[in-house]
């Protein structure tokens, strides 16, 4: 867990463990092959150790952003991958380099990519509800651990949970910490950070973050892997923004075919305005879509208990970056524009909370980091 004391008043943590290397990064480890995934602020390469021959993942982040010192973000998130390291469910930290330009965070590396690539798939290669179940109790699973050592993600989305395989179907990683955020019992944090088709009602009403955000967007995050359709996504921004503060949610059987009446109940557990009256990661694991003992046979032999120590799991991928701290916060969005499953699209933009909502430049397809 974070210590508290170390923590400013926006949840952001300033001390870690890690020893932060200054040799240097080549002389440990050969670059090799495409970049990963490339950002504003940060690009990922696969990497060999060369004293194991290991393949790993190295993510590269600017000191500097727009003329700004954000040392502290990096360290951030260092800080919250270091209290996770127990977690089975979210990327390993092995390493941190730092030269005088970058701060270089050496993962684990996963070979199955993004879950989003197979929420967008063809039907053929979509996932099935079995294969959604097993998954999904593996997010809470992991979001649960987050949440009980006091961390919110504040991101939680396809781009940000990777496959270990895909082929077999391996299991998740959670990636992307930049946005995280510590809670304590004592400070409210208020930010308006996420994306937008994922945040919850109350970072748009600029209200109290709490571990009942991060369970909006998983409940989001279910209806897109069980339908391939954003369940909040508009013409623009101000619609998809007007939907999720009227909880606009279609849950008709045209866009659940083929979906049990249990998996929409789970959805509904979550998708509920009020904070306070969603099921928390907990509960959800105790939900019957879940845990019922038609579907034990699905889940991964590995997952643990709420009730048991967590160990430790490998191979996990590089993590997106965190953005600019800057007064017009940046708000990455994943837009998934479509007339039907089979043609559903990935395009990707990035967009800034401010009144009234100007359009940043779009981005690139592909891995934001």
């Amino acid at each position: 867990m974070p210590d508290s004391r170390m923590m400013n008043k926006n949840g952001m943590v300033s001390n870690i463990q890690t020893r932060i290397r200054t040799d240097s990064f080549k002389s440990n480890y050969d670059l090799v092959g495409k970049e990963l995934g490339r950002g504003k602020f940060a690009v990922v390469k696969k990497c060999i150790e060369k004293a194991t021959g290991k393949e790993h993942a190295a993510k590269f982040l600017r000191k500097r952003r727009k003329g700004e010192d954000c040392r502290t973000d990096i360290i951030h998130e260092i800080a919250v991958l270091e209290s996770a390291k127990s977690n089975p469910f979210v990327v390993s930290l092995l390493e941190v380099y730092e030269d005088t330009s970058e701060i270089i965070l050496v993962l684990e590396c996963a070979a199955g990519g993004e879950i989003f690539n197979q929420c967008v798939a063809d039907n053929d290669e979509a996932f099935t509800e079995q294969d959604v179940i097993r998954l999904v109790r593996q997010i809470l699973t992991g979001v649960a651990c987050l949440h009980r050592n006091n961390v919110v993600h504040l991101d939680l989305k396809p781009q940000n949970i990777l496959l270990t395989s895909s082929r077999p179907l391996g299991d998740i990683r959670i990636v992307d910490f930049g946005l995280s955020r510590c809670m304590d019992n004592v400070t409210e944090v208020r930010e308006i950070v996420g994306t937008p088709e994922y945040v919850a009602p109350e970072i748009l009403n600029f209200e109290p973050i709490s571990t009942a955000t991060d369970m909006w967007s998983i409940g989001v995050l279910t209806y897109v892997m069980l339908t391939g359709e954003s369940p909040f996504l508009g013409g623009d921004k101000q619609e998809t923004f007007l939907n999720i503060s009227q909880v606009n949610v279609d849950y008709s059987q045209d866009v659940f075919e083929g979906v049990s009446s249990l998996a929409v109940d789970f959805i509904k557990s979550l998708l509920v305005k009020n904070p306070r009256k969603r099921a928390t990661a907990e509960e959800c694991l105790k939900h019957h879509w879940l845990s019922g003992h038609t579907h034990l046979h699905l889940l991964s032999s590995h997952l643990p208990s709420l009730d048991e120590p967590e160990t430790e799991q490998s191979e996990s991928e590089p993590e997106p970056e965190s953005p600019a701290s800057s007064p017009e916060l940046l708000i990455m969005a994943s837009y998934t524009l479509c007339s039907s499953h089979s043609e559903m699209k990935p395009v990707r933009g990035a967009f800034a909370f401010d009144k009234p909502f100007p359009t940043h430049p779009k981005i690139k397809q592909g891995l934001i980091c």
